[in-house]
């Protein structure tokens, strides 16, 4: 068999090819089957899409000897016919692998997933610490305390507030509260912070990245997990693959026939891209070109400084 195409699940796998002899083959596998399956039919390339677990399915049988092919969502939409299910799903995978201009996703070692991970959960505490920060504005504003916008004013102000404010003995350990969890959790991103750190010293990758101006840690060490080797790709305006399992990609503008933009793909980190590059790179710009002056004030922050001071950078 030259190509397997399976449409992946959490217990319940399909799977379809077809035999030297032409035979097509499309029946339900189960989790604790799908590598003897896999193994019996002997195919040269296995075909998925990429989605969750697909790259730790491409891991596993790439160590067998198969060769894999992940492919975006996207591009096997297409060619689903009539209803979907799963049999149709594995059907457009398979006619979409065999495509001879199809772009398929890198496949992810253990380590870029590792690093994904530690990025995947310092996101999610930093968007928790911004919504409780948003939160202790909110009902402080309630009491006539106005505290100004951006995360590191709120990190050195919110003490002094506290103590100073003529709160309520039941709204006083309540702010108290608030500003303990928030505490706890900058704790948590200043220690994810740390790894990264360490990490991106440590690795080779990310040593050359931090050299282009505006890329740190989180950047570098944010580009190593999602991208890995350029070489994948064929230039840097192509649209690098984006899969729904974490493959996080730069933002390519296409023009339409009507002559509107699309973006393709999705941002790496907006944190990380836009408060920390972007504004670092403009920095950079300015520092090379003239001031320009608009008026009899001083020139307005561009939306990167805006979004940077929000997120306290």
């Amino acid at each position: 068999m030259h190509m397997l195409a399976i449409d992946l699940g959490k217990q319940s796998f399909h799977i379809y090819g077809l035999t030297d002899d032409g035979e097509v083959v499309s029946r339900k596998v189960g989790r604790a089957k799908l590598v003897d399956a896999v193994t019996r039919l002997r195919p040269q390339l296995v075909a998925m899409e990429a989605c969750a677990s697909s790259h730790h399915w491409g891991r596993t049988f790439e160590s067998l000897g198969h060769g894999v092919r992940l492919i975006h969502p996207r591009f096997a939409k297409p060619f689903v016919k009539g209803s979907k299910n799963d049999a149709v799903d594995a059907e457009a995978i398979f006619e979409a692998a065999a495509r001879p201009t199809m772009r398929f996703v890198p496949l992810k070692s253990v380590e870029q997933q590792d690093l994904q991970s530690l990025h995947r959960t310092r996101d999610r505490l930093v968007v928790q610490r911004t919504a409780l920060i948003n939160h202790t504005r909110g009902l402080l504003a309630e009491y006539g305390i106005v505290m100004p916008a951006g995360a590191s004013r709120f990190r050195l102000q919110i003490e002094r507030i506290i103590e100073t404010a003529e709160l309520s003995d039941l709204a006083e350990p309540l702010f108290r509260q608030l500003v303990e969890e928030y505490r706890d959790l900058d704790a948590r991103v200043s220690a994810l912070d740390d790894m990264l750190v360490k990490i991106c010293r440590t690795d080779e990758r990310c040593k050359r990245l931090t050299t282009l101006p505006g890329v740190g840690p989180i950047v570098a060490t944010s580009l190593v997990a999602a991208i890995d080797d350029g070489r994948h790709f064929k230039s840097s305006r192509s649209p690098l693959c984006l899969d729904r399992s974490g493959t996080a990609t730069l933002h390519d503008r296409r023009q339409t026939k009507a002559g509107r933009h699309r973006k393709q793909g999705q941002p790496l980190s907006q944190t990380a891209t836009y408060s920390r590059g972007s504004i670092s790179i403009a920095k950079d710009q300015q520092a090379r070109r003239p001031a320009i002056k608009m008026g009899a004030g001083p020139a307005n922050p561009s939306w990167a400084q805006q979004d940077a001071r929000r997120h306290g950078e």
